[in-house]
């Protein structure tokens, strides 16, 4: 049995759209997917939604429709975005799921029975947005939540316990075992310090929330949202099958081809329920643990942070339908190290677009294509002269597969479009176009050079911009050689009307 490289992104709350910060995350499993199924490496790439909670109940009843028809109408519009920006999932899961909910209630009862669920009674501040009762060390004055600087209710409820305190020394061994599983490196030390500072048990029932997944064995009980939605990361794969639940006797997968996942990726905001709730419940059903939580960071726009109020959420397809999809899949992982935050403004965009885009990678490719047709260059199967400039792309080649695999997506860009600089160098100083006339072989050499050094880019750029590689692959196909219109057309500056 073959182990599959398991990637997955956060399951997406549907209380409002999807914006620029969703796409962030489901495009970087979308190009790490692409990379390696490039490699010939099998891969299972899974999003999806999550669809339980009191605030869902409460939009849907502001829009006077039932939380099921709510969550139907977003989730399918996560998936038209999905399709429109060429991300290639292998399996969309919905907490709303059969195969979700029955396995949730499943690991449920199977935690209550080993003892590391408990019933009891929690009273504290709670964050409505949240969903959750956070902690009064961490309340800024006036009892207001630290994420969404909202007022906090006192609540007090029955509610079930996952016993998290009982596995603070395990999670900081396992840290100290595996070094990269907090990634990136810089954010390990606020969770390592939070589960130094002492974990408290977790609430993961409610009695007030009627949507959401009753425990089976006390249907007064819904789960906690938290609790349920994590969870998504084995239901989906098949652990309802493992657990020996009828339901799932045919289902399509097989729990231990992809179990555990290679890399969770996610918003730093939510690195404390993937890197230490998470963990935790693992431990507790004997599971292992994941290779890699990597938190990424936010984006804000024009230099502010994305909200309702402001109505400044960036829908991607207002960028992608004037400038293109891959323009966007590049700028985003070009623009800012994955991993640290960045700012989305139309002005860096089009900045980027004409100076990579048009200037460096369009340009080089209708240069050497153009010199080619005019020289009746055709393009052969292999090349295998050596040439200073393919061995420049050999040492990228090494630089990009390192850079990859640490998901340094803005290095691994960096290096190939240092390679593409060297080219644009290398034609001006050559001047091919120049050489036709006195030196013809010379000049096809030199093409020949530029032409599979630009193969090599196809490869590279290809998890980033396929749609962009393809046609690329189509041009530098082997046989004569077209005259073709410009990959990127600049972006000319608006006029300013007085």
């Amino acid at each position: 049995m073959t182990k599959k490289f398991y990637i997955t992104t956060p399951i997406y709350y549907l209380n409002a759209l999807p914006h620029i910060g969703h796409a962030y995350t489901t495009l970087a499993a979308d190009i790490m997917a692409r990379y390696k199924k490039a490699q010939g490496v099998p891969v299972h790439f899974l999003t999806g939604t999550d669809e339980h909670g009191a605030n869902i109940e409460r939009s849907a009843q502001n829009a006077n429709v039932s939380p099921q028809e709510w969550t139907d109408n977003l989730a399918q519009k996560f998936k038209e975005l999905w399709a429109e920006l060429n991300i290639n999932y292998d399996d969309f899961i919905r907490t709303t799921e059969p195969r979700h909910e029955r396995t949730v209630q499943e690991v449920f009862e199977v935690l209550l029975k080993k003892g590391d669920i408990y019933k009891g009674k929690y009273s504290g501040k709670y964050c409505m947005s949240c969903e959750a009762y956070i902690d009064e060390s961490e309340l800024l004055p006036n009892d207001l939540c630290p994420i969404h600087k909202k007022p906090t209710q006192f609540i007090e409820e029955e509610t079930y316990f996952f016993k998290l305190s009982a596995y603070g020394e395990l999670l900081l061994k396992f840290y100290e075992a595996n070094p990269t599983f907090l990634s990136p490196k810089f954010r390990s030390n606020e969770i390592i310090n939070f589960v130094k500072s002492g974990l408290k048990d977790l609430s993961v029932t409610r009695t007030k929330v009627k949507w959401g997944v009753p425990v089976l064995s006390d249907p007064n009980h819904t789960i906690y949202v938290w609790f349920d939605a994590l969870v998504n990361y084995i239901s989906a794969i098949g652990y309802g099958k493992k657990l020996g639940l009828s339901e799932y006797a045919d289902y399509k997968y097989n729990f231990d081809e992809f179990w555990p996942a290679e890399v969770h990726l996610l918003g730093k905001e939510i690195s404390r329920f993937h890197s230490v709730i998470w963990p935790a419940v693992l431990m507790a059903l004997g599971l292992p643990l994941p290779g890699k939580t990597f938190a990424h960071g936010w984006w804000t726009i024009e230099g502010e942070k994305m909200s309702k109020s402001r109505g400044n959420f960036i829908d991607p397809r207002d960028i992608t339908t004037k400038y293109g999809v891959d323009s966007l899949r590049y700028f985003l992982f070009r623009e800012v190290p994955f991993g640290g935050d960045g700012d989305f403004s139309m002005d860096s965009f089009k900045k980027r677009f004409n100076a990579d885009l048009a200037n460096d990678l369009g340009n080089l490719l209708s240069r050497t294509l153009n010199m080619a047709a005019k020289t009746v260059v055709e393009i052969p199967q292999n090349y295998t002269e050596k040439s200073n400039l393919l061995a420049k792309a050999q040492e990228t080649n090494k630089t990009y597969f390192e850079q990859m695999d640490n998901l340094a997506f803005d290095k691994a860009l960096d290096s190939v479009w240092f390679l593409i600089g060297d080219m644009n160098k290398y034609i001006d100083e050559t001047k091919p176009w120049m050489l036709a006339k006195s030196e013809p072989e010379k000049a096809k050499a030199i093409l020949l050079e530029l032409i599979f050094a630009l193969k090599s880019v196809v490869g590279w750029i290809s998890p980033f911009m396929p749609k962009t590689a393809e046609e690329m692959a189509r041009r530098l196909a082997v046989g004569p050689i077209e005259k073709y219109a410009p990959l990127f057309p600049r972006i000319e500056a608006e006029p300013k009307h007085n």
